[in-house]
């Protein structure tokens, strides 16, 4: 459990970087830490968070709180390699949602539109559009991950 300390902090830096509408109102968060700086953030479960470092980031899994965020839709061929880890490059994204650089943006795939990773922006959505390669987004979150399969062992 973290102390109200820590959890005022996760709260400010909430504010910094999620659509206001998403900041839940909490007391306590349960910190699960995978490996050093890397922390699953549950409260009771119905709002989960991953702790990259100093980024916070939407659980994959709490689909109406990802729901909130801009996305990108990227094809079926880049599928796999997102869900081992891939940054997001350009030449796999179909479709922009607006988002500006170093901005939380979610990452879906085309023919079932399901959220496959959450990631940091490397440039606005703008300019991404007008690159033909490049890395757009950063993949920090995924499917299959070990955030994701800590959650569905904690069966919250």
């Amino acid at each position: 459990m973290l102390s109200k300390k820590e959890t005022s902090l996760i709260l400010d830096k909430l504010l910094l970087n999620w659509p206001e509408n998403t900041i839940p109102k909490i007391k306590n968060i349960k910190a699960y830490e995978i490996e050093k700086n890397r922390k699953l953030l549950i409260h009771e479960g119905n709002f989960a968070a991953v702790l990259i470092d100093e980024a916070i980031l939407p659980f994959l899994g709490n689909n109406n709180l990802v729901e909130s965020f801009p996305y990108v839709v990227v094809d079926m061929g880049a599928v796999r390699y997102i869900c081992n880890g891939a940054n997001i490059a350009r030449p796999g994204i179909v479709k922009f949602e607006s988002f500006l650089k170093d901005k939380i943006v979610i990452v879906k795939d085309k023919d079932h539109q399901k959220p496959l990773a959450v990631g940091m922006s490397l440039c606005d959505s703008e300019k991404g559009m007008s690159m033909s390669k490049g890395h757009i987004i950063n993949n920090m979150h995924y499917v299959g991950d070990k955030f994701w399969n800590l959650y569905k062992v904690l069966k919250i």
